[in-house]
């Protein structure tokens, strides 16, 4: 069982910048790949990045490369995703989730994961 809690977000201008957290419970969180997501209004669950346990593999989105940064702490049990240059189309409520499944690697895939936050709002104002 793994329980997830997402922190950060909030109002930010264009161009501005978030680091959102997400503290997991369980002793098996160095041995989890992890992911962040994120929904819009009226869309779908988007993929944004994603992390192996070790942190050596990272994977984004294209719109993000460059601008985001999903980065771990394995001693804390916390999973970061630094967010630069923040768009308005950057507007969403983002979600922390853990594919206790993977052995090795990251997966850009939803159902691939099995443990998710409730979400934490960030807002881009133009």
């Amino acid at each position: 069982q793994v329980q997830l809690v997402e922190s950060g977000g909030g109002l930010v201008q264009a161009g501005g910048s978030l680091r959102l957290s997400c503290a997991a419970s369980g002793r098996t969180f160095g041995s989890t790949a992890m992911g962040w997501f994120r929904q819009a209004p009226g869309k779908e669950r988007q993929f944004v990045a994603a992390i192996s346990a070790t942190g050596f593999t990272t994977i984004y989105t294209d719109s993000v490369k460059g601008r985001f940064t999903i980065s771990r702490d394995n001693a804390k049990n916390t999973v970061y995703l630094q967010m630069n240059s923040l768009k308005p189309e950057d507007t969403a409520v983002y979600y922390c989730a853990a594919d206790t499944k993977r052995t090795y690697g990251a997966s850009r895939g939803a159902n691939e994961y099995d443990y998710w936050g409730q979400g934490t709002q960030v807002t881009v104002s133009s």
